[in-house]
């Protein structure tokens, strides 16, 4: 779907996760490590800006609950299509998973829908929302 004006100042690409997800904080620091340039960024979904953009879409209040977003140019991209995407920023040999963007969504978002309800009880919870290191503090939007 296209990004509407609301979320035109918001820095590209944007990759929106739940704070408190273990396995959601793991992608996060895993695509740190890959992303030595900085292109991505990220917020938290219960952040204030995980709430306007959720306003701004027109989607549910509880959407970032079981979904990630990813804001890139005018696009937002959800579930499987935004962790894909997102690949596309990162070095190494991780680069190749992108291939998967190849099988439709109505094949991968089953999948992901799976793992998003089960994630806590599979991943575990953190107590509070992920926090940064000061040295990628610069990378996080609205934590």
């Amino acid at each position: 779907m296209k990004a509407p004006p609301a979320l035109a100042d918001l820095p590209r690409p944007l990759y929106f996760f739940d704070g408190h997800c273990v396995l959601c904080s793991g992608f996060v620091g895993f695509c740190l490590k890959r992303d030595p340039d900085g292109h991505l960024k990220f917020a938290s979904a219960q952040s204030p800006l995980g709430q306007r953009v959720l306003v701004a879409l027109d989607l549910p209040q509880d959407t970032l609950d079981r979904t990630i977003l990813l804001l890139d140019g005018e696009e937002v991209y959800a579930r499987s299509a935004a962790a894909l995407r997102s690949l596309r920023y990162l070095r190494g040999p991780v680069r190749a998973l992108r291939l998967l963007m190849l099988v439709p969504a109505f094949l991968r978002d089953p999948v992901y829908d799976l793992i998003a309800r089960n994630r806590y009880r599979w991943f575990g919870r953190h107590p509070a929302c992920f926090v940064p290191t000061p040295q990628t503090r610069d990378r996080f939007i609205d934590l």
